[in-house]
């Protein structure tokens, strides 16, 4: 029963968003209000029915009911409750059902939202909502459907992937990189459905879905955070980001998404890049595609990707067709998306933000050649050609330090002009921030050229952003005599988009430094060890005391107990284990790691003795990491502050004006577009 209302639900479904796309499609295009009720009930229809499916989906694994053929994949008895629930994304075909019910629950929630709104901008972007909506339940109904009938029924399942039940952190990642990756649905059908609809010169649909986009945007950063963490604490090999494919996938629609959201200010804020913002959001939609074939068609080999699927060519068809249909598009409304504004001077906060258009392009591309050239190189000539970290390291490393430059000298500079004195006086002081963060840097033993350029124009960068809070919260308390913290909270609460903006810098430079100091000054050590043995990293002593094995429902678990000592006294011990899981030949490790906010102690079980009389251990300090994931946080804090943006508030702006000295200009941006 639960395989047929979940196969019938997903049929129904495909049924239903075919024909909710040709009533919003044909209404909008008669303008017949009869045919638009219809295609919007017709959007709610398609998300009930998905959620149908998918919680048919969630019943047969929690009850285990094999004859379900998704269930007979990733399903088994042993396996806890709760990575039982979550293997509905551990495996292609459960991916494939929670993505469309979260489009479905976006197009059903955009309709909602703009039930009552005139023109029809809304109706074509539910359209184009629900043709993609058509896309994915063709898979579901068709290569990849999970409700297949399985017989003989198996009396149990191999479980899911060990690597995907190894760790809490799979309940995470998975869905907040599906919520940005259907996230960024919305604004490409808001801009498709405003080149269909005629209003595509005015910047409605930029208005509309600002939130949609900052949202899945955050998501999407949100999860690559979430992603490095759950390597760093599964995979055992003491690091966080190899320029793996998979993790590249997730990487590049973020970027062209972080150079949409600066470049959109540009549009509101002066009318310039009309043309190139449209063709940054539907690049961003059909990066998010392309992302999802590597994982899922099988073209990839990586931790990350599903070992096989039979849907590669279905992507790559709708690839194409979302590249031709979309480009076409706008390529023939082109001359309605003419600049109405001009660049007045090179030294103008909007050349700042052409230029970091400019390197997170080159930052995109460059990712997505690396990413794509094996497959290509393979496909072409049959031979096999590895890209790696250090020509990833060696392209990028420039752009990232030039980018954080530009994200120093953006919130330092007015629009339109900037004379000289002006420009002096805002960036001498991150200058001299920056000299020192040098001086530090080199100190400390910093030799890399790349790395040096980091920490300084991390440390300019950081003075900027720091000196707008400080000095917007100084103008306030001037003004109104509010204590510091107050006229902070004030100010940031009013002028939320724009300080959500530099809460997110500050957010992206907390994890450069992570990033930076763990990669400098990293140390480790390998070493096998008797009894009582000890092997020293950096100020840690870590004493071998004994192995130990258990057995679990799901897996057996081999944990070697260390004790760790600083300056001779006991601060703890760890347990780096290794899993045996029944449906793998290898060992799953799970290193044992001890976070503070200097840094993390890293302890990974190498290999050990059968009677348990020695084992091998590699132990890593690495300075700084928990700031990765502190950094990750309030970048996504930065977008939460930024979501509740709206007019500023004309008190305050007349007291800044007031307030602010006479050298430094009247403080820009507070009515500025968000981030």
């Amino acid at each position: 029963m639960t395989r047929l209302i979940g196969a019938g639900s997903l049929l129904l479904a495909l049924g239903v968003a075919i024909y909710g796309a040709l009533a919003l499609m044909l209404g909008a295009r008669r303008r017949h209000a009869g045919l638009l009720r219809s295609g919007q009930v017709a959007v709610y229809a398609v998300w009930a029915l998905a959620t149908a499916a998918t919680l048919a989906m969630v019943y047969a694994l929690v009850a285990h009911d094999f004859s379900v053929k998704y269930v007979a994949m990733v399903g088994s008895r042993a396996t806890p409750l709760f990575y039982t629930v979550i293997s509905l994304w551990g495996a292609l075909e459960g991916s494939i059902l929670f993505w469309i019910f979260v489009l479905t629950s976006l197009a059903a929630l955009v309709t909602y939202q703009n039930r009552a709104r005139e023109g029809l901008l809304v109706p074509y972007a539910g359209g184009v909502l629900m043709l993609i909506s058509i896309f994915f339940l063709i898979l579901l109904v068709g290569p990849a459907n999970p409700f297949s009938a399985v017989f003989p029924v198996p009396p149990d399942g191999p479980g899911p992937n060990p690597l995907l039940q190894n760790h809490p952190l799979m309940a995470v990642h998975p869905p907040l990189l599906y919520l940005g990756y259907v996230g960024m649905s919305v604004p490409f059908a808001f801009a498709i459905g405003a080149v269909l609809s005629g209003d595509i010169d005015n910047d409605g649909w930029i208005r509309i879905t600002r939130r949609w986009t900052l949202t899945a945007w955050m998501f999407l950063a949100a999860a690559i955070i979430a992603g490095m963490w759950w390597s760093y604490e599964v995979l055992g090999w003491g690091g966080y980001w190899a320029w793996d494919p998979v993790e590249n996938a997730s990487f590049i629609p973020w970027l062209t998404a972080t150079a949409f959201l600066h470049s959109v200010m540009v549009q509101e804020r002066r009318g310039l890049l009309k043309l190139w913002n449209l063709n940054l959001i539907v690049s961003t939609f059909a990066l998010t595609i392309l992302g999802t074939f590597l994982t899922r068609s099988g073209v990839l080999s990586s931790v990350h990707a599903f070992s096989e699927g039979p849907i590669g060519r279905y992507f790559l068809a709708f690839i194409a067709i979302v590249l031709i249909a979309s480009f076409a598009l706008v390529a023939g409304n082109s001359e309605r998306l003419r600049p109405t504004g001009s660049l007045d001077t090179a030294v103008s906060r909007e050349t700042v933000f052409l230029l970091n258009n400019l390197f997170l392009s080159a930052f995109t591309v460059t990712v997505l050649v690396g990413t794509l050239f094996p497959l290509v190189a393979e496909a072409i000539r049959g031979v096999k050609v590895s890209v790696g970290e250090p020509f990833f390291n060696r392209m990028t490393l420039p752009i990232c330090a030039m980018l954080l430059f530009l994200m120093g000298v953006g919130p330092a500079l007015p629009w339109r002009v900037a004379s000289r004195d002006v420009v002096r006086r805002q960036l001498l002081p991150p200058a001299i921030a920056g000299v020192v963060a040098l001086v530090l840097s080199l100190l400390a033993g910093v030799r890399s050229p790349y790395g040096l350029a980091a920490f300084m124009f991390g440390g300019f960068a950081l003075a900027a952003n720091v000196r707008e809070f400080i000095d917007g919260a100084l103008a306030r308390r001037r003004a109104h005599g509010e204590s510091p913290p107050v006229a902070l909270a004030r100010l940031v609460g009013a002028n939320r988009r724009r300080y959500g903006g530099y809460l997110a810098h500050l957010g992206v430079l907390t994890v450069t430094l992570g990033i930076g100091a763990s990669a400098m000054f990293r140390t480790e050590r390998e070493a096998t060890l008797r009894k009582g043995e000890v092997i020293e990293v950096g100020k840690f002593t870590v004493r071998f005391d004994e192995v130990t094995y258990r057995e679990e429902p799901q897996r057996g678990v081999l944990a070697a107990w260390v004790t760790v000592l600083k300056g001779g006294r006991e601060v703890g011990r760890m347990e780096p284990r290794m899993n045996f899981y029944p449906t793998s030949d290898q060992p799953v490790p799970t290193p044992a790691v001890r976070s503070r906010a200097a840094g993390d102690l890293y302890i990974n079980l190498q290999a050990f003795e059968q009677d348990g009389s020695t084992a091998t251990l590699r132990v890593i300090v690495e300075p700084l990491v928990p700031w990765i994931w502190i950094g990750g946080m309030i970048v996504c804090l930065g977008a939460l502050v930024s979501l509740g943006g709206g007019k500023r508030e004309p008190a305050l702006a007349a007291a800044r004006v007031r307030a602010v000295p006479p050298v430094r200009p009247t403080p820009v941006g507070l009515e500025e577009p968000a981030r």
